[in-house]
């Protein structure tokens, strides 16, 4: 009989419906549970028009969505049946993730653990909380290769690796406070690569969000 889960790593890859940076909709939810097993990759294929499919960030395409994007509504009701009531979801910002997905704490799940506030190192240099990228996280800690192919995001490899940080942090870093030191001297020592957003500020003319650079003036939350 397979182990029941607690804890389920949820990830959302969005695609641009419009030119600022907040103009995203839902286009591909992975869970992966605390087993690395993969519960649900499913593809959605948004009710507006799409702008740009943000390929080099996200990896999908029309044809991607076109041929295995279902309704919304259909990948919410595969989640919820995944989730138990008592789910631990986690996850790099996965406050973002739950709000996209309109589920709500305390009816849909049980809590979450966010991976910037589990991995947050103080840094004496700045006299601040230093927060790391997923990628930037999993290639110091765990030796997580670089992604293969044009994308850098895939919501089931971003899901699995939110998980095994996770396991990581709470089997291996937390019992070993060694271990938690010399993982927190090696995030602040290796520089960490820019961001899509930053190495592009837009995208077939869609902003990419940086605060720096933004070119649409839209509003910025959290």
């Amino acid at each position: 009989m397979a182990q029941r889960a607690k804890y389920y790593a949820i990830d959302v890859e969005a695609v641009a419906t419009g030119t600022d940076h907040n103009a995203r909709s839902v286009a591909q939810i992975s869970v992966v549970d605390e087993y690395m097993r993969v519960l649900l990759n499913a593809y959605v294929k948004p009710d507006k028009p799409i702008v740009s499919y943000l390929t080099p960030l996200t990896g999908l395409t029309a044809e991607v969505l076109d041929t295995h994007g279902v309704p919304l509504s259909q990948a919410l009701a595969q989640v919820r049946q995944l989730l138990p009531r008592d789910a631990v979801l986690v996850g790099q910002n996965i406050g973002a993730d739950v709000t996209w997905l309109g589920l709500h704490e305390g009816q849909d799940f049980e809590g979450m653990m966010d991976l910037q506030g589990l991995f947050r190192v103080w840094n004496d240099k700045f006299r601040s909380w230093s927060v790391f990228a997923q990628g930037h996280l999993a290639k110091v800690l765990l030796a997580w290769p670089d992604p293969t192919g044009p994308n850098e995001h895939d919501a089931v490899e971003d899901a699995r690796k939110s998980m095994a940080l996770f396991n990581h942090h709470r089997h291996v870093l937390t019992p070993n406070p060694q271990a938690m030191a010399a993982a927190h001297a090696a995030l602040l020592s290796v520089p960490p690569p820019p961001s899509f957003a930053k190495r592009n500020a837009s995208f077939e003319g869609v902003c990419m969000g940086n605060r720096k650079t933004c070119t649409c003036g839209a509003p910025f939350f959290g």
